[in-house]
């Protein structure tokens, strides 16, 4: 594991030699910029706004620039003099519940790992307590150039440090919120339900990314002089005019994914009440005309309910007069 940081993990006065180290990679995929007239590579060049000298590595300072626009200089040596206590050790200063951090505020995952063998026995002790309590420590700790707030957790065999962060960073989500009043149906609700039982539980390992891959079976087929990957016909989006009808597909099409056995759950097993928020309770001319449709299909195939009724009616009238009819018979 290549170290990003190393350091003491303080908790009391109990003190850990440790190592950051990164828990994720990347698959991004990285183009670089060329001449379209010779293929030529783009370089871009760091040049003095003064002099317009082209600068190197050891030429480049940095500085801090105040808002008169003052540029005061901030050497290395400055920033590994600064008096704080985080520079080298993640103090732990308390402890929450692990499940109550906001997922808004979590950052970048690192394996915390004993840079010692001496380190062993009260890192194994500390990740044991953490496990056993479920809970989380949180400390502080400084890294490039800044310092971060950190959340510890012990995770199977290792502890697991994840950066937040700090709560004035996290914005305000009001502009998220839908302006105006919006009605949700109970039958919309629950065949929402319904959709979210028959899409079922998502496999996270499962997932993978199809645009780097694409982006890879392009490029081979362009070294091997082969004709590119076709793209696959433009889904079916747009606007929703009718959202039952939408969920309802949606509903049908998952469970015919799954390959799942037994009707689908239609709109008219879902109930006539009225909307949340205000509803009147009547039902829709849309949700009738589902139901008219449902009735349909209970008749095995038979054009509306209303002649299912009439023919049965018919029966019954038919059946009544011959039996009328016998009877006058046997009379004479």
């Amino acid at each position: 594991m290549r170290s990003v940081w190393s350091g003491t993990l303080a908790f009391g006065l109990v003190s850990i030699p440790v190592k950051l180290g990164s828990a994720v990679s990347s698959h991004k995929i990285s183009f670089r910029q060329i001449h379209l007239a010779d293929q030529g590579r783009v370089r871009y060049q760091k040049t003095c706004e003064l002099d317009e000298e082209v600068l190197t590595s050891s030429d480049i300072g940095r500085a801090f620039e105040t808002p008169d626009d003052q540029l005061v200089e901030v050497t290395d040596a400055d920033l590994q003099a600064l008096p704080l206590p985080t520079a080298k050790t993640i103090e732990v200063s308390g402890f929450v519940e692990a499940a109550s951090v906001d997922a808004m505020q979590l950052d970048t995952p690192y394996f915390l790992a004993p840079s010692s063998p001496t380190a062993n026995k009260p890192y194994v002790l500390m990740r044991e307590a953490l496990a056993r309590s479920g809970k989380a420590a949180v400390g502080k700790f400084a890294m490039r150039n800044s310092e971060h707030l950190a959340l510890i957790t012990a995770r199977d065999d290792i502890l697991l440090l994840q950066t937040l962060r700090w709560p004035d960073e996290l914005n305000s989500a009001a502009d998220a919120v839908p302006r105006g009043k919006v009605n949700i149906s109970d039958n919309e609700l629950q065949l929402a339900d319904t959709l979210i039982d028959a899409l079922g539980e998502a496999d996270l390992s499962a997932y993978h990314d199809e645009y780097a891959a694409a982006v890879e079976a392009l490029v081979t087929a362009k070294l091997e002089g082969a004709e590119p990957p076709a793209a696959a016909g433009e889904g079916g989006g747009g606007q929703v005019v009718d959202l039952m009808a939408a969920l309802q597909a949606s509903v049908d099409q998952a469970k015919d994914s799954r390959g799942d056995e037994g009707r689908h759950a239609t709109v008219t097993e879902l109930g006539t009440k009225g909307e949340r928020g205000g509803g009147s309770g009547k039902r829709p001319a849309k949700k009738a005309a589902a139901k008219k449709t449902a009735a349909k299909k209970t008749t095995g195939g038979r054009s509306t309910a209303k002649k299912t009724a009439a023919k049965s009616a018919a029966k019954k009238t038919g059946t009544a007069a011959a039996k009328k009819a016998s009877g006058h018979r046997k009379a004479n």
